[in-house]
């Protein structure tokens, strides 16, 4: 089995109530494929940088059986970069910069060892940019997994409608549930978003948890109580990682398995708030990975009489 993940690799500056860390290592492609590296590898990224990118990191990204031939570096040119704060509670924060970049004219090619992808994940990016994605595949992915936000809700949402059609498995958070299918309860926005294309719908609610529906059955995989959240940027795109990782693994796409590619998916998310940027992503082991999930599965395992 195989996975090609999409997104960007990119610098962040994080402010949060537990410190300010600049030029940190971020974007959503590079957060997908680490957590997916504890699954399987290669994981096959496509993605752009700059001639400022740091040669250290794409090397440790090969060592950790991240395949870059799909990663384009602009001679001459600039990474994207973004800049935020969050909040005290963590629940919203503020975008202080975001420069586009090499990003601005991003072109997506697949290398010829790409085209024919078991998973593929479309990371948070244009719907354009994952319909060009879509169109350079020759045999089509046994699992389409696609990350979308509000803002192309707001700008781009017939393009996204069409992007959808081709999806199998579309994660959002809840709000951005809501504002795509117009149903405040979110079994009603489920019923609504699986008629536009996705068959498997994940609905993540941060510190709450996460929702998985699928042909009217539910599932709930819960958040792991933590002591300390330092970074939540990449939780999402850690999260989508591990999810991907897994079922990739195991090339089963079944609703049984998609419960435990969720609570793989939450493990991974998990890590990596508790540190800043991808650093918590780095020398986990599976011992540790099992071992966070079966806290997971602690946290709901009873009994009824």
């Amino acid at each position: 089995m195989n996975l090609v993940a999409v997104g960007t690799v990119a610098f962040d500056d994080i402010q949060t109530p537990y410190g300010h860390a600049e030029k940190v290592i971020g974007g959503a492609c590079t957060y997908i494929a680490l957590a997916a590296s504890y699954f399987l590898t290669p994981v096959r990224i496509v993605s752009v940088v700059g001639d400022d990118f740091p040669e250290e990191t794409l090397e440790y990204l090969k060592k950790r059986g991240v395949d870059l031939e799909g990663l384009q570096i602009k001679e001459g040119e600039k990474s994207f970069y973004w800049a935020g704060r969050y909040h005290d509670n963590f629940a919203s924060r503020d975008t202080l910069d975001t420069q586009l970049n090499v990003l601005a004219d991003f072109d997506p090619i697949l290398p010829e060892t790409y085209r024919r992808p078991d998973v593929l994940m479309l990371g948070n990016l244009t719907p354009k940019i994952q319909m060009r994605v879509l169109e350079q595949v020759t045999k089509r992915p046994e699992l389409v997994v696609l990350d979308t936000m509000n803002f192309w809700m707001d700008i781009a949402l017939s393009d996204l409608h069409e992007v959808l059609k081709q999806v199998d498995v579309l994660t959002i958070n809840d709000e951005e549930a809501r504002q795509l299918s117009g149903e405040h309860s979110l079994v009603k926005a489920a019923k609504v978003i699986h008629a536009m294309g996705p068959k498997y719908l994940v609905i993540k609610k941060g510190e709450h948890g996460s929702l998985l529906f699928h042909r009217g059955d539910i599932f709930f995989a819960p958040a792991l109580p933590l002591a300390e959240v330092i970074d939540p940027t990449g939780a999402g795109d850690s999260f989508a990682g591990g999810f991907t990782g897994w079922l990739a693994k195991t090339g089963d796409y079944s609703f049984e398995n998609m419960k435990r590619a969720l609570i793989y998916g939450s493990t991974m998310g998990s890590y990596c708030v508790e540190a800043f940027g991808i650093e918590r992503l780095k020398g986990l082991t599976p011992a540790m990975i099992r071992s966070r999930a079966q806290e997971f599965e602690n946290l709901v395992r009873f009994d009824i009489p």
